[in-house]
Order: structure tokens, then sequence, then C-alpha cells
């Protein structure tokens, strides 16, 4: 009789191999892929999916962040930072940018910038050629993300067509693509927020600070917490409170809110996590609050 013992994976070991295995389909098929990281949890936990299945060598791609040039600091020199950490190519393009071309036009100036970032994506695709995005979106995030195959086509306008999908039978993944079309891959399309969190738990990933409950000047609008900040400032009438939140996301500072939380613990944050009833993005994103502000929408026009 055999003395092997047959070992039992864990659901984090499934989900991690899972986004191994199409981390390195999307590297092995395509020619010029790239990586977004913003510097949130979801792409936090990408590289070090891309760790684990690249290393000791090189990542077979850059990273990639779209900045609205109005993100919070905190993030953004975390970004820098974990990059500068790895040794790896970190591409920045802004929205600023493309509204100096005049890509970008705002209807006014206090206009949130987060839907216009689609521009500037394309407008990076190009530039350098890529033929491939991995991105950090999950299927649990919002209704329009469920929609997405694990390899999602892009037309050669950079659209989305969620009814002309291909096919994903028995976890075979096509990323071919004709010249100007392009593939956004999502290694982690089956994990959940809660997912996410035990994943950063297990593997002890740092994270920026804004993660963790702290007090913040906020104002209440429309059932959301607005953050009181240079660029969104109280307006006459509102009442300023200094509220202990947390982020859940985090994005643009003109259209993400944090939550009202003590959580200042990744074993907090996992007890908090498993017992909510409202998405991460139902929770803390105003610009998804309107059906001109769409997810779906923007994802056609280009948008992660």
């Amino acid at each position: 009789m055999s003395t092997l013992t047959k070992q039992t994976l864990s659901h984090l070991d499934w989900l991690e191999a899972e986004a191994i295995h199409i981390l390195r389909e999307v590297a092995g098929q395509c020619a010029n892929p790239v990586l977004l990281f913003s510097g949130g949890k979801d792409s936090i936990c990408l590289l070090r999916l891309a760790e684990k299945a690249f290393r000791p060598g090189r990542f077979p791609f850059p990273l990639m962040h779209i900045d609205t040039g109005h993100n919070y600091k905190e993030v953004t020199d975390f970004r820098d930072k974990r990059a500068a950490e790895l040794g790896e190519r970190l591409i920045v393009r802004s929205v600023e940018d493309s509204m100096a071309r005049g890509t970008v036009v705002l209807k006014s100036a206090d206009e949130s910038r987060n839907k216009h970032q689609s521009v500037t994506l394309l407008e990076a695709i190009e530039e350098f050629g890529f033929d491939a995005c991995i991105g950090g979106a999950r299927r649990d995030e919002e209704k329009a993300r469920a929609k997405e195959r694990i390899m999602s086509f892009r037309d050669e306008f950079g659209q989305w067509d969620p009814k002309n999908q291909r096919p994903e039978l028995w976890n075979l993944y096509n990323a071919r693509s004709h010249k100007g079309e392009n593939i956004r891959a999502f290694p982690i399309s089956n994990w959940t927020e809660l997912d996410v969190w035990q994943y950063i738990a297990r593997e002890q990933l740092e994270l920026p600070s804004i993660y963790f409950a702290h007090v913040r000047p906020v104002v209440r609008k429309n059932g959301l917490l607005q953050p009181v900040t240079e660029l969104t400032p109280a307006r006459p009438g509102d009442q300023i409170e200094d509220v202990l939140v947390r982020f859940r996301t985090v994005g643009d500072i003109t259209c993400t809110a944090p939550v009202e939380s003590d959580a200042d613990t990744l074993e907090k944050i996992l007890a908090e996590t498993a017992t909510t009833t409202i998405t991460e993005r139902g929770a803390t994103r105003m610009d998804d609050q309107t059906s001109e502000a769409s997810m779906e929408q923007r994802k056609k026009e280009g948008y992660f």
C-alpha cells in the first residue's frame, strides 16, 4: 500500500493556482502584455501572484498605472515604492497628459476625471503597442464586471461588447488578437473581496495605510461619506465631521468614499468583510450612483 498522502489544497491555494496559470497563459500567448498596478489591494495581490509565477526571473511585462492626477498620495507613494522594491519597470500615464493633448476635455473644472481614464489607457496601449492588459477586476465587484471573461476581448477601437466574447470551456483561454485589438486579462476574476483580504493576510502583504481605520474629516452625502480635501471641499451648509473610517477601495479622490469602521488590523478587516452585505463599489463609489456613469457603458468605451 502506498505511503503517499494526498495533499489537500485550500480554497486560496486553488484560486492562487488558477491565477498563476492565467498569468503564464498571458505571457505565453501575448507578445507585449502589461500589468495594471495602481497600488490598490487587488493589484497588490496580482504582484504577489506574478512573483510566484515568474520569479526568480523578471516579470515578462512592465507595470503601468493610469493616474487621474487626483489619486490619494498614500497610494501613489506606495505604488512607486513597491515597484522599486521589485525592481520592475513602472509606466505612469496621466489623464492630465490627455487633457494637455486635448483628447480629454472636462465639462467643468471640478468634473471627476475617473471615467476619462479610458482615453488615457487606450492612448497608452497604442503608444507602447500592448496587446494585453492584466487587471485586478473581480466579478463580485459590480454587475458589468460579472459579465467579463477571464480573457476579455477588445476590438480595434478598444471597445468591449459583452455579447461578443469568446467561450472559455475547460479553462482553455484564447488570447489571440489581430493588430490593433487587445485582450484584458483578469486572473482574479473568481476571487471575492474576502478572498483578497484572506490572501493578503496569508501572504503578509504590505498595504497603503488608508485601508486601515483612521480619523478623517468627511461630509455625509447621498448615504456616502465624502472626504473633505482640497479637491472635494465642504460646500456652504455642509456639516464636517471627524469620523473613524477606512477605505475598502482606493481610486480618484473625487469619487472614492471611505466607510465608517474601527478595523485597524487585518483581523478586524477580515471579520468586517465577512459580515458586510453591501458590495465595495456600492458602498464607496460616488460615480456609480447614476445610470449615466454606469460601469457597463464605461467598459464599452474602453474602461478597465
